[in-house]
């Protein structure tokens, strides 16, 4: 059985935005430095400075964070156990754009960089394709072309400009993503300026509610716009802000589907919501894994490091503590880390 990181990152570099040439040269993401001590790094997008490397872990080489020397980080990933590293991307937790030709222009030069990656590491780092959403009609060729070249899903962040999950707006994309047999997945994360700035006066910046809020509620969005069944064959991936909150979301749409006079529904939907569904939940160490399971089922769980970052979900060796410290079966941990992400990727 293989070791499947199901969220890992990488962090973007100069390098990112090397394939933007041509009229598409002058979106290039800026480079900026801050004469501080210690510095501070940003990127310079439409006129406004974006975070670089403000949760970059100090327990992940720059190298292989950057993916500026990808042997060195499949020789860490073997150090570490890990067979597949599914990369998500950084600078999109909260990155948002003003004209539909910039955000184009940066999703093509950063897929083809993962692509080029994943070429490079011998299918070891499939990725998640980021996709420009004010384009749908791009997004759809974009899609096909990143799962031609090593992407395993297409990125979501629960609100997008100021649209949610279940919004007619991204059927297209849904379908497209059906069609190509790639999940949609929702990782922490925020693609509305608006809401960051509502949510940043809150204590903690907002944090919880800018990166974490979005994911939860794509998921009772989806349930309740029925996005699941006019997709029968889409996956969703909800990555990064642990499992812990699936018990009470799905009680609360049981209760809800009661309340609206469909208490057969309901029971059923208690214990095989996640699965008939086909929603993957990712979660961490130190979730309460027997009582989670009572409601996603075993087949619907997956796990990841955050691999480069370091936030409230990074844990380097997670994967290795699950099989060593797990209070689930030896035949469940197997199930997260390899069955149930193979599935949700498609891998």
């Amino acid at each position: 059985m293989a070791t499947i990181d199901a969220d890992s990152h990488v962090i973007e570099t100069d390098a990112t935005w090397a394939w933007m040439d041509g009229a598409d040269a002058k979106h290039r993401p800026l480079a900026i430095q801050t004469p501080t001590d210690p510095p501070r790094e940003f990127w310079m997008i439409e006129g406004r400075l974006r975070g670089r490397r403000g949760n970059a872990g100090k327990d992940t080489p720059r190298e292989s964070q950057e993916l500026t020397d990808i042997e060195a980080r499949l020789r860490h990933m073997d150090e570490l156990g890990t067979d597949i590293q599914v990369l998500y991307p950084s600078l999109w937790t909260s990155v948002t754009f003003s004209a539909p030709e910039v955000e184009l222009a940066i999703c093509r030069s950063y897929n083809r960089w993962l692509g080029d990656a994943w070429q490079q590491s011998n299918g070891r780092l499939p990725w998640i394709a980021v996709m420009p959403l004010m384009s749908l009609d791009r997004a759809v060729v974009e899609a096909d072309w990143a799962r031609n070249h090593g992407a395993c899903g297409v990125l979501s962040r629960g609100f997008e400009r100021m649209r949610h999950a279940s919004d007619p707006y991204y059927y297209p994309l849904y379908a497209a993503a059906s069609e190509l047999d790639m999940p949609v997945c929702f990782h922490a994360g925020i693609g509305s300026s608006e809401l960051f700035d509502i949510f940043s006066t809150a204590p903690d910046q907002g944090n919880f509610m800018k990166f974490k809020f979005p994911v939860i509620s794509s998921f009772h969005s989806l349930v309740f716009g029925g996005v699941p069944e006019r997709f029968p064959d889409l996956r969703f991936g909800f990555i990064e802000v642990s499992s812990q909150w699936t018990p009470y979301v799905v009680h609360d749409i049981v209760r809800r589907m009661g309340w609206k006079g469909d208490a057969e529904k309901a029971r059923h939907m208690t214990t095989q919501m996640l699965k008939d569904y086909r929603f993957y939940v990712a979660c961490q160490t130190d979730d309460d894994l027997p009582e989670v399971l009572r409601y996603t089922g075993e087949d619907n769980v997956v796990m990841g490091t955050d691999y480069g970052h370091a936030d409230t979900s990074s844990e380097l060796l997670a994967l290795q503590t699950l099989r060593e410290t797990s209070p689930v079966s030896p035949e469940i941990v197997e199930k997260i880390l390899d069955t149930n992400a193979r599935a949700l990727y498609a891998l």
